[in-house]
C-alpha cells in the first residue's frame, strides 16, 4: 500500500472508508496527509504545509511527534502493549487513575476507564442510573440538560444532545426522553439571575424523576461552540443538592486547560458528583477518556443486588494510552499552560477582531484557546474549508461556525495565520 499513488488512495478513500458525518460513497475529496510534526501537517502531494488549527478535534494540545510522548509510548511498548483489566492492573493505569484524582476538582476519587469520550459518558449515565436503583429508586431515570448541548454519538449521549438544533434530530421518539431546560444565556461574563431561578425550577418540577443533570461547563462544544457564564454552574450544583439530584459535567472538549482554566469547572469552584475528561487526555495520541466519580455514587452501586458497574471496554485501561495521557499530563503541568492559553487568547482576540465587520458575520467570541466566528447563514463547508487551506490552515467548519482550537504550542506567528485563515474562510463561507 506505501507505493501507491495519492490518486490511488483517495480512490480507495472513497470506495471503502466512511469517513465521520459523511455520505458513501464521499462526495467531496479528503486531503491525504503524509506526516505531522509540531502545529504542522504535512500532505502527500509534494509538500503543501497547514498549521492545524483544530488540534486534531481539540486533543492532541501539544502539537503532533512530541519527542516527550513519543518516549512515553516506545517504552511502554517494549514493556506491553495490552493486557486485559479484567482481574489484572498495572503502573501506567493506576498512576494515571491517580494523576487524575488529584487534579480534578474534590471529591472525585473513583476512576473508571473507558476508550472514547461519548463512552465516559455512556458510562457516567449508567453510574447514574445504577446508583439511584440500587438505592431502590428505579423512577429516578431521566436526564436533565440544557438545549444546545453536545455529548457524543452513541445512544444515551445522543438523547442528551440538543434535541432540535443537534446533529441527532433523526432519532426523536427512539431516543430515551429527557428533560430540556432553555440554552443558557450567552456569555461568559453575563449572569442571568431568571435563568438560575429556570433551573432550580426545573430541576424541582422534575426531582422525582431525574437521576442526573448533566451538561458542558462554561463551553458548549459541538453544539454550537456557545460560551455560558460560570454562575450556572453554580446554581445546578446548589439546585441538585437541594433535590436530591446528581451532577454530571461532561468536560471532553473543555478539560486540560483549553478554556483558561485546567478544568471548566475550576472557573467556578465548583465540584459534580460524576465527570467525563477525553480528547485532551492522551495528547491526541491514542483513544482514551475516563469517568470519575465521588465516593457517594460508587457506595450507591454497591449496595445494589448488582453491586458492580455493569459496564468493560476490551481496552480498559490500555497500557500505551495510560501511559503516553500520563506523559501528556505531566508535559502540561510541567510547563507555564496558563500563560500559554492566555498568550494564545490574545492573538485570536486581536487577530479575529476584523471578522466581526464582514459582511454574513454575527458574532466573535474568544475564550482561552477557543476562537470562533459565528455566520448568520449555514457556513459554506467546501468554499470556507479551501479558503483556509489556501491560507495555509486547517480548520473544520460546521452548521453556521467557523472555528478554531489551536495546540497550546502554537507560536504567536501561527496564532495569527490562524486568524487570518478564519477570516478568509468567513468571507468564503
Amino acid at each position: 500500500m506505501r507505493d501507491l499513488s495519492t490518486a490511488d488512495l483517495i480512490a480507495l478513500d472513497r470506495q471503502h472508508v466512511w469517513h465521520p458525518y459523511g455520505p458513501m460513497p464521499g462526495t467531496r475529496e479528503p486531503l491525504v496527509v503524509e506526516s505531522a510534526s509540531g502545529v504542522r501537517m504535512r500532505l502527500a502531494d509534494g509538500g503543501t504545509e497547514l498549521i492545524d488549527g483544530m488540534s486534531s478535534w481539540w486533543s492532541a494540545i501539544h502539537g503532533y511527534n512530541h519527542p516527550v510522548l513519543n518516549d512515553a509510548v516506545r517504552g511502554q511498548l517494549d514493556r506491553m502493549s495490552h493486557v486485559m483489566f479484567g482481574g489484572l492492573t498495572h503502573e501506567p493505569a493506576v498512576a494515571l487513575a491517580k494523576r487524575l484524582v488529584d487534579i480534578t476538582p474534590e471529591g472525585l476519587e473513583h476512576v473508571f476507564l473507558s476508550d472514547s469520550g461519548s463512552v465516559a459518558v455512556e458510562v457516567a449515565v449508567k453510574m447514574c442510573l445504577q446508583h439511584w436503583r440500587s438505592l431502590g429508586r428505579p423512577e429516578k431515570r431521566r436526564m436533565l440538560t440544557w438545549r444546545g448541548g453536545y455529548h457524543g454519538d452513541t445512544w444515551q449521549p445522543m438523547a442528551v444532545c440538543d434535541p432540535e438544533g443537534g446533529m441527532h434530530e433523526l432519532w426523536q421518539g427512539v431516543l430515551p426522553q429527557q428533560v430540556f431546560a432553555d440554552a443558557p444565556p450567552a456569555g461568559f461574563d453575563a449572569f442571568d439571575a431568571s435563568y438560575a431561578d429556570h433551573l432550580h425550577e426545573l430541576i424541582g418540577a422534575h426531582a422525582g424523576e431525574l437521576a442526573a443533570v448533566i451538561v458542558e461547563p462554561v463551553v458548549q462544544g459541538a453544539g454550537g461552540m456557545r460560551f455560558h457564564s460560570p454562575g450556572y454552574l453554580r446554581a445546578l450544583r446548589e439546585a441538585c443538592d437541594a433535590h436530591d439530584v446528581l451532577l454530571v459535567f461532561d468536560e471532553i472538549a473543555t478539560g486540560f486547560g483549553r478554556t483558561g482554566e485546567l478544568f471548566a469547572a475550576d472557573h467556578a469552584a465548583v465540584a459534580p458528583d460524576v465527570m467525563c475528561v477525553g480528547k485532551a487526555l492522551t495528547g491526541g495520541y491514542l483513544s482514551m477518556a475516563a469517568t470519575l466519580c465521588t465516593p457517594r455514587v460508587a457506595d450507591g452501586i454497591s449496595r445494589g443486588e448488582v453491586p458492580v458497574l455493569a459496564h468493560g471496554p476490551t481496552f480498559m485501561g490500555n497500557p500505551l494510552a495510560a501511559a503516553v495521557a500520563g506523559a501528556s499530563i505531566d508535559l502540561l503541568l510541567g510547563q507555564d499552560w496558563r500563560t500559554e492559553v492566555k498568550r494564545i487568547e490574545s492573538g485570536l482576540r486581536e487577530g479575529l477582531a476584523e471578522a466581526a465587520a464582514l459582511p454574513g458575520v454575527k458574532e466573535v467570541r474568544v475564550l482561552g484557546a477557543i476562537g470562533v466566528v459565528q455566520l448568520d447563514h449555514p457556513v459554506d463547508m467546501a468554499a470556507a474549508t479551501d479558503a483556509a487551506v489556501r491560507a495555509g490552515v486547517w480548520v473544520r467548519p460546521f452548521r453556521d461556525l467557523i472555528y478554531t482550537m489551536p495546540p497550546f504550542v502554537t507560536g504567536d506567528d501561527d496564532v495569527a495565520r490562524i486568524a487570518r485563515a478564519v477570516c478568509a474562510a468567513a468571507k468564503e463561507g
